[in-house]
C-alpha cells in the first residue's frame, strides 16, 4: 500500500510503478513523458486511448522508437491489475494494441520518451510475475516523469483519496474549520503543498451537549501511551482530559508531530514582536462558536505536522516540517465528536516553511477498513509506501497482536500466551519460528558480477563455491559500515545478497555504474520473504516436509553457511530454497518462498513441529539471543560511523588473505592498525539491566556507551555489549554503566568474553 504513487518536484510529476503493477494517466496534449526503467530488464507496456475509448497509440510522438510498437496483449493475457484499470475505465476490447518498451537486458536507468499530440488516457504496465527462489527475474519499478504543458497549481494537487469520502472540506491558509464526525468514521488531514502545520482538537458530542468542554488532552494523551505522541499500531489514540479516547491514528505518512506546545496565540506573536497577528487559537474559538464552545486564551492541541524535538539540554526546538505534498494523518473517531482543524498562520518561523497554505479534510464512512500504516522511504526523495504486511503476517496475526514497524513491516514482538522468556526457552531447547521477512534482497548477476562482489564486500568472493553462503561487511571508502548481510553463490555469475538496509543494493549499483561493470542489481525482496526456524530440533522438523532434488543437498547433510533448493509438498509442492543460517546462535535454517506460498510453508513447518512443541519466536526473545550470542544490529552495534573493528566483526575482513582491492580496504588497514574503540562483552553486577546509549565509566571519563544488553536467562546474568576504548577493553576490567545523568547512578560492570554463550559456536554446527 502506497501513500500516493506520486511526487511533484516543480512542474514535474513523477509516478511509480512497482514491478508487476500497472497504473493509468490522463495526458493532456502538449505533455511530454519519460519512461524509467530503473534497476534494468524490466519490460514496461503502454497503451493509450482517446475519448472514445479506442487505441490512439499513434498519437504517442517517440523521441526513441520502441522495440515494438504493435504488440497485442489479449484480454485473456492481461494482468489482474492492468485488467482492472482497464475495467474500471470501462474499456472494453478482446486485444488491446500496446508500445512494447525496455527488454530483458536492459541497462539500470533505461529511458524513452513521447510526446502527446491529443488528449489521452495512458495505462503503463510493469510486467512480471512471481519470481521462484532459484530464479533472479524480480519484477522492478518503473518511474514515469511527466512534464504538463499547462501544469496544475500546488493548492489543487491532492492525492487520490484512501475511498470514496463522504465529506471534503478545504481549510484555507491561517484559518481553521469545525466540523462533526460519526463514530467510527476516518478523519484524514492532508498536507496539500507540504510543510504546513495543521492543528487539531476534538470533543465528545455528548459532553457538548452537556455543557461539558473536555478536548483532547496532549499530557493525558502522553501519561497513557508511553509516547511523545500516538502512532499507528499498539499505542496510537489519543484522550480527553477524563482519559477518555477519542481517535485512534489508523495512518501516519509524517511521524513528526508535537504534542509539547499550546496551538499558536495572541501572546505568542506579541511577545516576538508581532501584535495583532492573527493565531490558532483565534481561529478555533470562531471556529468553535457554532457548537457553542466557550472561547479560550490558550489551546492545547495535537500539532500535527510541526516538527519539535526536545533537546538535551530540555529546550523545545522546531524546525521545517518533514511533511511533503500529500503526506496525511488518517484517524478514526472512536466516539460522535466535533472537531477543529486549521492550516497555522505562523510566518514568522521556519515553522510553515514561512509560507502558511492549505490543509484539505476528508471525511470516509466507518464501514472501510483502513490498514494500520506509517510511511516509509529508503531515502527521502523517495515515493513512500506505507507500512506492509510480511507473507507470514495471516499466520501470526492469529497469534499476536503485538507488532511493531520493522523496516517497512509489521514484525510480531511477542505472541499472546506465550511471551519473550517462553518463547526464547524454547528456541534454546526446542524449535522456534521467526518472520524475517523485511530483510533485504538483491539479485546480482551479468559477467562481471564477481568483481562487482569481490569490490563491494569485505569477504573473498572468489573463494565462494556455488551453494555457499559467507557473512560479510559492506563498507564506504572511509572504512565504515554501509550493512552487513550475507551473500548467496547462486552460480558462477549469480549473487544473491541479504542484508538489513536498501542502501546495500543502491551501494552497488554506484559501484558498478562508477566502474562500468556487466551486471545487474535488481531488488527481490517483495519477491522472496523468509521464515528462520531455529533451535536444537530444527532440523529434525524441517526434514520431514522438505523434497530435496537429486542433484541438491539434503536437509540432513546442510553443512553450515550452505543454502539448497526444494519443495515442500513433494516433487511437486512449493519452491523453497533453504540456508543454514541464523541469527539465534543455535542450530538453524531460513526458508525462502514467495510471498503468495508463505501461508502454506508457516502452515507445513508448523505441523511438522508440533511433536516438539515449535512455537512463534517474536523480536523481544529474539533479542536476547542474539545478544548472547553476540550478533550484532544495524543502529546498535553499527552505523555509518563505525568499521567493522568497532562493530565487532573483525573476522569478516580478511586483510592478509584478500590479495584483491575492496571498498575500504586502504581505510581498514588503517584503522587496524590505529584502533580506538572494540566491542566487547559487558557482565553487570546489578539486578538492573542497562540500555542502548548509556555511558561506560572509569571514575569521571566515560570510556564507552552500551550498544545492546539484556538479562540473559541462560545465565541468569544481566550482559551488555558495548563499544569501548582500547585503553580499556581488557578482560576483567572493572568499568561503571552510568545511569540518570551518567553520574548521579552507576552499576558495577567487568569486561568479559563475548560471544556470552556457546562462545566456540558448537550449537549452530552440530
Amino acid at each position: 500500500m502506497r501513500v500516493s504513487n506520486i511526487r511533484y518536484n516543480g512542474d514535474c510529476e513523477t509516478y511509480q510503478i512497482l514491478g508487476g503493477e500497472a497504473i493509468s494517466i490522463d495526458l493532456k496534449s502538449g505533455d511530454s513523458v519519460e519512461i524509467v526503467d530503473v534497476e534494468g530488464d524490466q519490460k514496461c507496456s503502454v497503451l493509450a486511448f482517446d475519448s472514445k475509448k479506442s487505441s490512439a497509440l499513434s498519437s504517442l510522438n517517440w523521441n526513441t522508437k520502441p522495440k515494438n510498437n504493435s504488440n497485442k496483449i489479449s484480454s485473456g493475457d492481461c494482468s489482474e491489475m492492468l485488467k482492472a484499470i482497464l475495467n474500471g475505465k470501462k474499456i472494453k476490447s478482446k486485444e488491446f494494441q500496446a508500445a512494447e518498451l525496455f527488454s530483458e537486458s536492459s541497462p539500470a536507468d533505461t529511458r524513452q520518451s513521447f510526446n502527446t499530440n491529443n488528449d489521452l488516457l495512458c495505462v503503463f504496465d510493469a510486467e512480471g510475475g512471481p519470481m521462484l527462489v532459484d530464479q533472479q527475474n524480480s519484477p522492478t519499478e518503473i518511474l514515469i516523469n511527466v512534464s504538463r504543458s499547462n501544469p496544475t497549481i500546488p493548492s489543487e494537487r491532492l492525492p487520490e483519496p484512501l475511498a470514496k469520502p463522504t465529506k471534503e472540506i478545504r481549510v484555507k491558509d491561517s484559518s481553521a474549520v469545525a466540523y462533526k464526525v460519526k463514530a467510527g468514521e476516518y478523519i484524514q488531514i492532508i498536507d496539500v503543498e507540504g510543510q504546513q502545520c495543521s492543528d487539531f482538537q476534538a470533543f465528545l458530542e455528548e459532553d457538548l451537549n452537556n455543557n461539558l468542554e473536555l478536548c483532547l488532552d496532549p499530557t493525558v494523551t502522553r501519561s497513557q501511551m508511553l509516547a511523545s505522541y500516538p502512532a499507528p499500531g499498539t499505542h496510537d489514540k489519543f484522550y480527553n482530559q477524563n482519559s477518555v479516547p477519542l481517535v485512534e491514528v489508523i495512518q501516519d505518512t509524517v511521524c513528526r508531530h508535537d504534542t509539547f506546545g499550546l496551538a499558536c496565540n495572541a501572546k505568542y506573536y506579541e511577545d516576538r514582536g508581532f501584535p495583532g497577528h492573527i493565531s490558532c487559537t483565534d481561529n478555533f474559538n470562531s471556529s468553535l462558536a457554532e457548537f457553542g464552545v466557550a472561547p479560550r486564551r490558550n489551546w492545547a492541541a495535537v500539532n500535527l505536522f510541526f516538527n519539535t524535538a526536545i533537546e538535551e539540554c530540555h529546550s523545545l526546538s522546531s524546525d521545517v516540517s518533514w511533511s511533503r505534498p500529500g503526506d496525511y494523518v488518517l484517524l478514526r473517531a472512536v466516539d460522535d465528536l466535533v472537531c477543529v482543524s486549521s492550516a497555522c498562520p505562523d510566518d514568522t518561523t521556519s515553522s510553515n516553511g514561512w509560507n502558511p497554505t492549505y490543509i484539505h479534510v476528508r471525511i470516509y464512512d466507518k464501514y472501510n477498513n483502513f490498514s494500520s500504516a506509517t510511511a516509509f522511504r529508503p531515502d527521502p526523495q523517495s515515493i513512500p509506501t506505507m507500512t506492509k504486511e510480511t507473507g507470514f503476517h495471516k499466520n501470526t496475526s492469529k497469534l499476536t497482536k503485538n507488532f511493531d514497524n520493522y523496516n517497512g513491516y509489521w514484525l510480531p514482538l511477542e505472541y499472546t500466551n506465550l511471551g519473550a522468556i517462553k518463547e526464547y526457552w524454547q528456541a534454546r531447547e526446542g524449535v522456534v519460528m521467526i518472520d524475517l521477512a523485511p530483510l533485504r534482497k538483491f539479485e546480482i548477476y551479468g559477467q562481471d558480477s564477481e568483481v562487482l562482489m569481490q569490490y563491494a564486500i569485505t569477504k573473498d568472493v572468489r573463494k565462494l563455491a556455488i551453494g555457499q553462503v559467507v557473512y560479510s561487511a559492506m563498507c564506504y571508502d572511509n572504512g565504515c559500515m554501509i550493512d552487513d548481510g550475507t551473500l548467496f553463490r547462486l552460480d558462477d555469475n549469480n549473487f544473491r545478497w541479504i542484508g538489513g538496509s536498501d542502501d546495500g543494493g543502491k551501494h552497488l549499483r554506484k559501484i558498478a555504474e562508477d566502474r562500468g561493470l556487466d551486471v545487474r542489481v535488481k531488488s527481490s525482496t517483495d519477491q522472496l520473504h523468509n521464515v528462520a526456524v531455529q533451535g536444537p530440533k530444527s532440523r529434525e522438523t524441517l526434514s520431514k516436509i522438505i523434497w530435496i532434488p537429486k542433484l541438491q543437498t539434503t536437509i540432513e547433510d546442510l553443512k553450515w553457511f550452505r543454502f539448497t533448493i526444494g519443495r515442500i509438498g513433494g516433487e511437486f509442492g512449493i519452491p523453497v530454497m533453504v540456508s543454514r543460517t541464523g541469527y539465534s546462535g543455535e542450530l538453524g535454517y531460513e526458508v525462502f518462498a514467495h510471498p503468495k506460498d508463505c501461508e502454506a510453508v508457516w502452515d507445513a513447518i508448523a505441523e511438522a513441529g508440533e511433536e516438539f512443541d515449535i512455537c512463534p519466536l517474536g523480536l523481544n526473545a529474539l533479542d536476547m539471543l542474539r545478544i548472547e550470542a553476540g550478533l550484532i544490529f544495524a543502529g546498535y552495534e553499527f552505523c555509518d560511523q563505525t568499521d567493522p573493528f568497532e562493530a565487532g566483526i573483525a573476522f569478516t575482513v580478511p586483510l592478509k588473505t584478500k590479495e584483491d582491492d575492496f571498498s575500504g580496504k586502504e581505510s581498514l588497514i588503517l584503522r587496524k592498525n590505529s584502533p580506538q574503540r572494540v566491542l566487547v562483552g559487558l557482565e553487570l553486577d546489578s539486578n538492573e539491566v542497562a540500555l542502548h546509549g548509556d555511558g561506560v565509566y572509569i571514575g569521571k571519563q566515560q570510556v564507552g556507551i552500551i550498544t545492546s544488553a539484556t538479562r540473559s536467562p541462560i545465565l541468569k546474568k544481566n550482559i551488555a555489549l558495548c563499544r569501548i576504548s582500547v585503553s580499556a577493553s581488557e578482560i576483567d576490567n572493572e568499568v561503571e554503566v552510568g545511569k540518570l545523568d551518567g553520574h548521579h547512578k552507576r552499576l558495577s560492570a567487568k569486561v568479559v568474553r563475548f560471544p556470552f554463550y556457546d562462545p566456540e559456536k558448537t550449537r549452530v554446527r552440530m
